[in-house]
């Protein structure tokens, strides 16, 4: 036994005393510093762990906020509702309508059957090609289209496409269409005044916008509000001084006269002698403010208020008021017109005949060239001058309507004889129609003029006196020679049962500061009614007409009586003449420029 646990305790020993590696298939091959690195590596991944996350947790906890709030949590724009415009009657010009704007999540809307994708380009009317390549983007969200109809959007809405959303916006709509264009204007895709007084008061008409903070889901739906809400404030009407009869009228009656006269454009303005108002504000060619996808410049030029030309004979009557009322003459004063021909040094000026001795009278009744070149140059230029810029020619104007032009006067300082002798018959000199419908307002009044406005007056204006009362009458007088006299070059603005007035005007065509040649025309007339107590006064101006005659008498002064003669009506204006049957002169009534 002795003998035998001897052994065991011999084989025990010797296992305790075996070291470890002595086991082939526990030997280590490593050398020992390996461990360390390992240890090292090991311990320094914590470490940097460690520190990224206090980075994360402490330091840059804000930052990382921001950004995961930005990819569930949304600040929604609530769109406020633009203004109206009315007319001054409340008849409604322009209002806003709501539509959806069409939104979309590529990857979702992609996923969908190609047959919803056919049908949703169909609904937006859009090529399934052009489509597909606007999902085809790294962003998001993608707008596939803006102020989609209602029923549109509610037929896409149908198709229950995933990733397919609608925000509510709203789309500017206009009942007149083209009547109308010119005074009111147009918006852009975002409901921003472009044009008109849509442009002019974009501050009152807009609003302001309000917002809505909420939650998403990873797929764009709206699963809960947060924050507060502010509630968008609706922009404020608008009532303009524009009559849309009025309107209606000068509108029909212009584009029948450009398209009759073979012209290339014209434009008529109406204003209220009593109140400074513009009941109307006409320009052919028009455009369909709903409908702008083929607008060109030449249907969006404001020619009324943008255009400037030469005024022609238009612009006898103020030289003459201006004699007039210094003393320098009278209306029965006597001046030799010759046989027609006036020579100022080495230029010639010329009536379309002689008329030898006539009175200041017949000098506007028969628009003689000569007769108001003579008067004019019994006067300081700088008289001339003042009386130009008084009446605002030249002057920037202050009427709130964007895109309104001065004009151009040249300082009178530089003014040789002849040059202000054609002046005061309307040549060298510029203004705009709604300019020389304005100098008028001396005439209409008593010899006060009042500022323009294309909002509702509701307070009488106050005017600046340019001439004496008595001259304003004897002017009038004078005016009325021109549509009812033997010799007047207006006979076709008579109205049956209304006394009317006013002055012809026929001008070269000025393009790129040179007469156009072969010779273009510019016939206008400028006038008022009734003239025992001035209502309105009414400008017309035909661009360029190529049939029928082009004198002023001949293609602007019928317009005048047509849009007069509706206007009169319409606001029911008793008549002042017994007037009823007009005789129109075999040459249509020509004037000289």
């Amino acid at each position: 036994m002795r003998a035998g646990g001897g052994a065991n305790s011999a084989r025990v020993a010797r296992s305790k005393g075996m070291p470890f590696t002595k086991n082939p298939m526990l030997a280590v091959s490593l050398p020992p510093w390996r461990s360390r690195v390992v240890l090292f590596v090991l311990f320094a991944a914590f470490a940097a762990l460690a520190v990224r996350a206090l980075w994360l947790q402490g330091v840059s906890t804000q930052f990382l906020q921001k950004q995961g709030e930005a990819r569930y949590a949304f600040t929604l724009e609530l769109p406020a509702t633009r203004g109206k415009i009315t007319d001054r009657n409340g008849q409604v010009l322009a209002s806003s309508v709501p539509v959806k704007a069409i939104w979309a999540i590529p990857d979702d809307v992609l996923a969908a059957p190609p047959e919803k994708i056919r049908a949703l380009a169909a609904l937006l009317e859009m090529n399934e090609a052009d489509l597909r390549k606007k999902l085809d983007s790294d962003r998001d969200l993608v707008y596939l289209k803006r102020q989609v109809e209602m029923d549109v959007a509610a037929k896409i809405a149908e198709l229950k496409i995933e990733g397919i959303e609608a925000r509510k916006e709203y789309k500017r709509f206009y009942p007149q269409g083209e009547v109308m264009t010119h005074v009111v204007g147009f918006t852009n895709v975002e409901d921003v005044g472009q044009e008109s007084m849509e442009l002019a008061q974009q501050k009152t008409l807009q609003g302001a916008t309000g917002s809505r903070r909420v939650i998403k889901d990873r797929l764009g739906h709206i699963v809960e509000d947060v924050g507060s809400i502010h509630e968008p404030h609706d922009g404020k009407d608008l009532t303009l001084s524009v009559d849309s009869k009025i309107q209606y009228i000068a509108y029909t009656q212009l584009k029948g006269a450009v398209e009759k006269f073979k012209a290339k454009a014209g434009g008529a303005v109406v204003l209220d002698v009593h109140t400074g108002e513009v009941l109307a504000l006409a320009n052919y060619p028009s455009y369909d403010p709903n409908d702008r996808r083929s607008l060109t410049g030449a249907q969006l030029r404001n020619r009324v208020m943008t255009d400037t030309f030469e005024p022609g004979s238009t612009l006898k009557p103020i030289t003459v008021a201006l004699a007039l009322d210094s003393g320098r003459v009278n209306p029965n004063s006597y001046i030799d017109t010759g046989a027609g021909k006036y020579t100022i040094l080495d230029r010639t000026i010329s009536d379309t005949k002689g008329h030898g001795v006539i009175n200041v009278q017949q000098i506007i009744e028969m628009s003689s060239n000569i007769g108001t070149s003579k008067i004019a140059l019994s006067m300081p230029s700088q008289e001339m001058w003042e009386m130009f810029t008084k009446v605002g020619f030249g002057q920037q104007p202050k009427w709130g309507f964007p895109g309104a032009v001065a004009g151009r006067v040249r300082p009178y300082k530089s003014w040789r004889p002849i040059e202000q002798a054609t002046m005061s018959y309307g040549n060298g000199i510029s203004v705009s129609l709604i300019q020389l419908a304005r100098s008028y307002m001396m005439f209409a009044r008593n010899g006060d003029t009042i500022p323009l406005s294309f909002q509702k007056v509701t307070e009488p204006p106050v005017g600046q006196q340019i001439i004496k009362p008595k001259t304003a009458e004897q002017m009038r007088a004078m005016l009325e020679t021109v549509v009812s006299g033997k010799d007047g070059t207006a006979k076709q603005a008579q109205i049956p049962g209304y006394r009317a007035g006013g002055k012809t005007g026929t001008a070269y065509k000025v393009e790129n500061g040179r007469y156009a040649m072969p010779r273009k025309y510019i016939g206008s007339f400028v006038g008022m009614v009734p003239m025992s107590n001035p209502r309105f006064i009414i400008a017309v101006m035909i661009d360029e007409p190529t049939q029928g005659g082009h004198y002023g008498g001949q293609v602007a002064a019928p317009t005048f009586a047509a849009v007069a003669a509706n206007a009169l009506r319409s606001l029911n204006v008793p008549p002042d003449s017994s007037v009823t049957e007009i005789v129109i002169p075999a040459d249509g009534g020509a004037d000289v420029m």
